[in-house]
């Protein structure tokens, strides 16, 4: 299966030379802007990143945002008066970090944006965008529940706890967007909808809450692997669930969640293969700066992929 992605994306990578683009080196420094170190889906992208950077003989300045809109626009800010040739950019918020993008095409700096997209009509220009269907992984796990939900009743119903990320963020709104599609189909599956953030922490908490006030439920949807973690632990600590009667549906397919699924623990999460979508967009980069040449498709997706205990093989993380 990712053989068959690479070579997808390598097809859609069609060079093209830029005439007059700017000066073509061979030192190169890129910036890398990412959320925050404490998401382990982030620290896998940065991983991918600087050994992509030291096969191709590239500087990285690497800065995490802690999660903070203000500090990556800080941070881009002082990419911008280091001088990077290039910024490849996860942003915390598809539209607040815009403003940040335009000072970087006042100064010339190509920017290539990797799993969040930003806003559609941002007035901004970008190399490429690199990243997952995030709206075919949310159907994804929308069709698994109602599977789930058929087989355990004969028919689509019941009550679906889904566990959004953080408003504003692309991921949170796209895989929302995706879940929801496949869950409107079925007017006799209730779904409740609470925020965790897409934190591990925030994700036990919100559980914690809905056990108290929805006793009963069928599937749990975390937009994230972190708040679907959080939330399983709240579930076994609280003596009142029991796991096996739930089914429980991540998305990242990080260490701790393919360990989970290994252990019957986790039923599955959606692999979006962060560590290609980041040497890929590097890449992108690379090529633009030291040959002058552009991506003949401007947005490229990767399609998302359930991981369950049959197919664990396939998750782009080993563990």
């Amino acid at each position: 299966m990712k053989k068959l992605i690479v070579m997808l994306l390598a097809v859609l990578l069609v060079l093209t030379p830029l005439m007059g683009s700017a000066a073509l080196a061979d030192d190169l420094t890129i910036g890398l802007s990412f959320p925050s170190l404490a998401f382990a889906w982030f620290a896998f992208l940065e991983q991918a990143v600087l050994e992509k950077a030291e096969i191709l003989g590239v500087d990285v300045i690497s800065l995490e945002a802690e999660d903070r809109v203000d500090r990556q626009m800080a941070i881009i800010e002082d990419m911008i008066i280091a001088g990077v040739d290039g910024v490849l950019l996860v942003p915390i918020e598809i539209e607040a970090v815009v403003p940040a993008v335009e000072a970087l095409n006042d100064a010339g700096i190509p920017v290539v944006t990797v799993d969040r997209r930003l806003v559609e009509d941002a007035p901004v220009e970008i190399l490429a965008h690199v990243g997952a269907d995030n709206v075919a992984g949310g159907r994804n796990a929308g069709h698994m529940v109602v599977d789930y939900l058929v087989e355990k009743y004969g028919e689509p119903r019941g009550v679906v706890v889904e566990l959004y990320g953080p408003p504003g963020a692309g991921p949170a709104i796209e895989r929302s967007q995706g879940f929801n599609e496949v869950m409107e189909e079925y007017p006799d599956i209730t779904v409740e909808t609470r925020t965790g953030y897409f934190s591990r922490v925030d994700g036990m908490a919100v559980m914690e809450d809905i056990i108290i006030s929805i006793p009963e439920f069928d599937a749990v949807f975390g937009a994230n692997d972190e708040m679907i973690m959080g939330a399983i632990e709240a579930m076994e600590a609280s003596g009142l669930v029991d796991l096996d009667a739930v089914l429980t549906v991540g998305f990242d397919a990080i260490e701790d969640a393919l360990e989970a699924i290994d252990r019957g623990i986790l039923d599955a999460s959606v692999e979006q293969f962060p560590g290609l979508q980041a040497s890929f967009g590097f890449e992108i980069l690379v090529n633009y700066m030291r040959e002058g040449v552009v991506p003949e498709e401007k947005i490229i997706l990767i399609e998302p992929l359930v991981i369950t205990t049959e197919n664990l093989d396939e998750a782009e993380k080993s563990f």
